[in-house]
């Protein structure tokens, strides 16, 4: 049986594109080339279905995943790919992005002031857009300036109609993939 794996066409051609003009993201999907250095921490608050997704996938794409739990309660357990802590000490910074995985949580606005306070370079909260924005009482309540509030992302991710747990943290994860690239998102190139 012959191996075509192993033909002497040159890695480019293999890979359908003219020897010269080689695409490093093709070399990259197809394993010749190593994945970009992580340069970015994705936090996760708040344990849950999505936000264990969430950096599962995070870590990927190139994300250091952490996941911030407040209440010893509801914690789960860490893992060898992922960081769980009970705050954000030592975590955030301007390649930081943080995702509020429950808005329902009455941690809500401490955490979120808390990661403001951070300089993080993207905050977001989980949220159906169709309902009304609970981060925004909470923080005003906590003297957060309106400027701060209004650097809250709600609603977050890709418009894909997620509905399950996975769904979910993909089309986040997405949106802050297309966010660190410079990218719309969608399917426009």
């Amino acid at each position: 049986m012959t191996d075509v794996h192993s033909s002497a066409i040159p890695a480019g051609l293999a890979a359908g594109h003219p020897v010269g003009q080689e695409d490093p993201a093709c070399d990259v999907a197809h394993g010749a080339a190593p994945a970009p250095a992580i340069t970015r921490t994705l936090v996760a608050v708040f344990d849950s279905p999505v936000a264990r997704y969430l950096l599962r996938y995070a870590g990927d794409a190139g994300f250091r995943p952490v996941l911030v739990e407040p209440d010893p309660q509801h914690a789960g357990p860490a893992d060898d790919e992922l960081i769980v802590a009970d705050g954000f000490e030592g975590y955030l910074g301007g390649s930081t992005d943080v995702v509020v995985t429950d808005h329902h949580r009455p941690e809500l606005g401490p955490m979120l002031r808390d990661a403001l306070a951070g300089e993080t370079r993207w905050v977001g909260v989980m949220g159906n857009p169709r309902h009304p924005a609970p981060h925004i009482p909470a923080l005003a309540a906590l003297g957060v300036a309106d400027t701060d509030i209004g650097r809250v992302h709600r609603p977050i991710g890709l418009n894909i109609g997620s509905r399950t747990p996975a769904e979910i943290a993909v089309a986040t994860l997405a949106g802050l993939i297309a966010d660190r690239n410079g990218r719309p998102g969608g399917f426009e190139f």
